[in-house]
């Protein structure tokens, strides 16, 4: 078995653990910060939309244009009086983005563009998507994330219970705020190939959660009839159970997304991979941050406010108190003044007794 298989196996069995429960409020200062940051980015540098949220054209060039990428950009704000966003597609031909067009403008830039790039206006590809189109699309998204916001709540109430639904969508608004922050920092184009890979890691992230919270709601079934563990404790008990299964399969499922991001997105240059494989890189990862470090803790300190687990809660503190009291008495009664200095006691004593017996046993015969 491979070393990480068999720490995972004694996670699972409870043998070793890490303290997620006990460092919670360290996890919780961590996210603050990160989605402090993101908002920030959110209000200082807003999402660059693409055109099919807020209207415009799209021009592509022949193929072999000897125009480099800023030229073009120059070009179509000269044009259009617009920023533009240019991309140099993989056989040499320039996409060139530019937003807040309606047609008459945009076949008066398309005249002026090609003129610009020395090309024949006839071969200069124009796409036009209109602003009603565009903001048709992203209320129809908000519409549907709400939708899924819902349902998951439902969802999550009637199979567990309320606070694990409130968890869930805590860990949820979590990942959104952060992978929206991601791209307001970095400037990548959101279109909605962003918004599907939204809704995959949202789907992803409560995957994760829900094998959590499965674990937990078995482990803690008739919680108050025992006094050896706190809720917290069976709660951190879980996540260690599933840890190495959760790094895993986020693991198993970043490397592909690794490989569009950085590899097709990046070194081939195919910017269209970006829209949708920066939001599965970055989701993914804050999916099992969340469901790990948020999600969990959250439940445990909306589960331990109750009066019952508050109740149980002193009840295994004060049996272990108990206990360790009755062990210290037990020690020092125990305790040999002659034989303390040893610190083997019990092996020693063992021979001298059987000593003894044999010596006894002597008399007798």
């Amino acid at each position: 078995m491979s070393k990480l298989g068999t720490i995972g196996a004694k996670l699972h069995r409870g043998e070793i653990s890490y303290d997620f429960i006990g460092k919670r409020k360290i996890w919780y200062g961590v996210s603050i910060l990160i989605t402090i940051t993101a908002i920030l980015g959110l209000a200082v540098r807003g999402l660059n939309m693409s055109i099919d949220f807020q209207g415009g054209a799209v021009f592509t060039t022949p193929t072999s244009m000897s125009t480099t990428v800023a030229q073009a950009e120059e070009y179509a704000k000269d044009a259009s009086g617009h920023e533009a966003v240019v991309q140099k597609l993989g056989n040499g031909s320039l996409r060139i983005q530019v937003a807040g067009l309606d047609t008459a403008k945009s076949d008066e830039v398309k005249q002026t563009l090609a003129k610009d790039l020395k090309i024949n206006p006839e071969k200069l590809a124009a796409d036009l998507v209109g602003p009603s189109w565009g903001q048709q699309i992203a209320n129809k998204a908000w519409e549907g994330l709400a939708i899924f916001m819902v349902l998951v709540v439902i969802y999550l109430a009637i199979a567990f219970e309320w606070r694990m639904a409130v968890a869930a969508l805590v860990a949820l608004i979590h990942d959104i705020t952060i992978t929206t922050g991601i791209y307001a920092l970095v400037g990548f184009e959101v279109s909605p190939g962003t918004i599907i890979g939204l809704l995959t890691i949202l789907g992803y992230s409560l995957y994760d959660t829900v094998v959590v919270f499965d674990s937990l709601k078995e482990q803690t079934k008739d919680i108050t009839k025992q006094t050896r563990f706190t809720y917290s404790e069976i709660a951190n008990r879980s996540i260690n159970g599933t840890l190495v299964r959760s790094i895993n399969t986020t693991v198993v499922a970043l490397l592909p997304v690794a490989g569009l991001l950085f590899i097709g997105g990046g070194f081939l240059g195919a910017g269209d991979l970006n829209d949708i494989s920066l939001s599965l890189f970055v989701g993914l990862a804050a999916g099992a941050y969340s469901s790990i470090f948020i999600a969990t803790p959250l439940v445990a300190d909306l589960k331990e406010r109750e009066p019952a687990l508050r109740t149980l809660t002193k009840r295994v503190m004060a049996k272990r108190a108990q206990a360790a009291a009755e062990e210290g008495v037990a020690g020092t009664a125990d305790a040999d003044p002659e034989d303390a200095a040893p610190a083997v006691v019990g092996p020693r004593n063992q021979p001298s007794r059987g000593r003894g017996r044999g010596r006894q046993a002597g008399k007798r015969r």
